[in-house]
């Protein structure tokens, strides 16, 4: 584990921080390379995407307060550790998109053309995301004997209690970086030859919904994060889990809905 990047002195850079701040820079990148192609106002729309991404980091760490109410009320400041850990990635998304919506429309961005270059920024920014989660040792993930099982050390880390370090664990973080990662991949094929505006975003929520509902099996929840309880995992339905089912819904919704106003 590698809780700080760098350590000099008094000094020290958090390594949730710095990946974080890397996949913000490739986000960014693409959204202007891309904005610049299809035709927008790449400085506008980055100017969207920097100031919905301090809304996102809000909604996901009210999220994250709402629920583990009880940890977070004991040690507040955990919670305004932004660099350290991060938040319910559900939360920071549906307050980011409503905040998008509503700054399209003032600046007379075309909202859907821009969300299509969006989603794939999103997945990348996110996959560098949970390396740095990996790496500071937030949303570890349930015990397990494989052969890839990792176990977290350092009681420096931020984002696991003492009494969960050393035992072997699936490295959740890593499997929803990968996911990630291949979903970005995904949406720029897509999104190079795609039939309608909407139809990159639509998917990028539907994919994302599906891939992290089933890395949720995996992931160690307090059982006050659970709506249903059960001993086997797979019977199991997390908070995260049911945002997951919502998000699924509405990008299928979202998918037909600008499918058919393309073909009217």
């Amino acid at each position: 584990m590698y809780p700080f990047l760098l350590e000099i002195g008094p000094v020290a850079i958090p390594t949730y921080g710095f990946m974080l701040a890397v996949g913000v820079a490739f986000g960014f990148w693409f959204l202007f390379i891309q904005a610049k192609k299809q035709g927008l106002n790449a400085p506008k729309v980055l100017d969207a995407a920097f100031f919905t991404i301090i809304i996102s980091l809000i909604g996901a760490k009210l999220i994250l307060f709402l629920g583990s109410f009880s940890y977070y009320t004991n040690n507040p400041r955990e919670l305004f550790s932004l660099a350290r850990s991060g938040g319910v990635f559900q939360g920071g998304l549906a307050f980011g998109i409503i905040f998008a919506l509503l700054y399209f429309r003032k600046h007379k961005i075309p909202t859907w053309k821009a969300a299509d270059i969006i989603g794939p920024a999103l997945a990348l920014g996110h996959g560098f995301g949970r390396i740095g989660c990996f790496l500071a040792g937030c949303c570890y993930g349930t015990s397990c004997s494989l052969p890839w099982a990792v176990t977290f050390q350092s009681k420096d880390a931020p984002g696991i209690p003492v009494n969960e370090l050393g035992i072997l664990r699936h490295p959740t973080q890593l499997y929803e970086s990968a996911l990630n990662f291949l979903n970005f991949f995904v949406l720029f094929l897509i999104l190079r030859k795609k039939k309608f505006d909407g139809q990159v975003f639509s998917l990028y929520i539907i994919n994302y919904s599906i891939l992290r509902y089933f890395v949720e099996f995996y992931r160690f929840h307090e059982d006050s994060v659970f709506l249903i309880q059960n001993s086997s995992p797979y019977l199991r339905l997390s908070f995260p889990q049911l945002f997951c089912i919502l998000g699924l819904i509405s990008g299928v919704a979202l998918f037909l809905i600008m499918r058919k106003r393309k073909s009217a």
